[in-house]
């Protein structure tokens, strides 16, 4: 397990950097990517896991050659890359009737796109190790791992926020066609829902609009970005080798509701 190495995009805060840190704990080496390289190097430093363990590299998933660059800089580092967290993602406001043409884009073109086309270098690579064994009778002995973070919103909409809910759609449709495409290499590929989480994005919202995020909320509060990683180390990891074209969900219990929760039910936020 020590010597596996993955890949985190958008490691610089929140769920990324939560995810990172984790498999760092649990004896993984790990590539930090992010656009932002003042966060992405202090959060590199945070972590003081030595270069032996992990590395930043400045990356932007939506486009081609940076997202080779990270890929050839992992190799070069660590010499091989056994798992990927497709975690990079922005929201921009805007429904149907106001939102820019280019803000559109540019929401799938990291959300949607730079999934795709980091998955597609890093499933390239592993195909290539694959193909080159002598013996690929036993696939499960190396296991591969990709795993997209979507969202509830792939499944339960925002009309304000019309680009963002597209755009976790089609990350879970892309999970699903590549976990199809890449099972007979015994690379499996899966997605995390999360709900609402505690991360910066989440930062600004008190009052009453957070008391109808817990009122719509069974668990009746947010999710830490640690219960978000935890998850992401169970798929990344042998006990869930027979698992792949699946979303886990981590949302309270949010998709099962279908009333309003009281406020008397609604438990102080941890």
């Amino acid at each position: 397990m020590s010597e596996r190495v993955f890949i985190v995009t958008g490691a610089a805060k929140g769920i990324g950097y939560a995810c990172a840190r984790r498999l760092i704990a649990d004896g993984y080496k790990v590539a930090l990517a992010d656009i932002d390289q003042a966060d992405g190097k202090k959060a590199l430093d945070q972590l003081n896991a030595g270069k032996d363990k992990a590395i930043f590299i400045e990356c932007d998933v939506s486009e081609k050659l940076e997202v080779h660059n990270l890929v050839a800089e992992t190799l070069s580092a660590f010499g091989r890359i056994d798992g990927l967290i497709n975690n990079a993602g922005i929201a921009l406001k805007g429904g149907a009737l106001d939102l820019e043409e280019s803000d559109f884009d540019r929401v799938l073109a990291v959300n949607l796109r730079g999934a795709f086309l980091v998955s597609k270098a890093v499933a390239k690579y592993m195909v290539e190790e694959i193909e080159g064994r002598e013996d690929r009778s036993r696939l499960t002995e190396r296991p591969y791992s990709i795993i997209n973070m979507s969202s509830i919103n792939d499944t339960v909409a925002l009309p304000d926020y019309l680009a963002y809910t597209v755009s976790k759609g089609g990350l879970l449709q892309m999970t699903r066609s590549m976990a199809l495409e890449l099972a007979p290499f015994g690379i499996r590929v899966n997605a995390i829902g999360p709900g609402s989480v505690k991360t910066d994005m989440l930062s600004g919202v008190a009052g009453d609009a957070l008391e109808k995020i817990h009122s719509r909320t069974p668990l009746g509060r947010v999710a830490l970005p640690d219960e978000i990683a935890g998850v992401a180390s169970f798929l990344a990891g042998e006990d869930s080798s027979y698992i792949t074209g699946q979303c886990i969900y981590v949302d309270g219990g949010r998709l099962a509701l279908n009333y309003t929760m009281s406020p008397r039910t609604v438990i102080e936020d941890i």
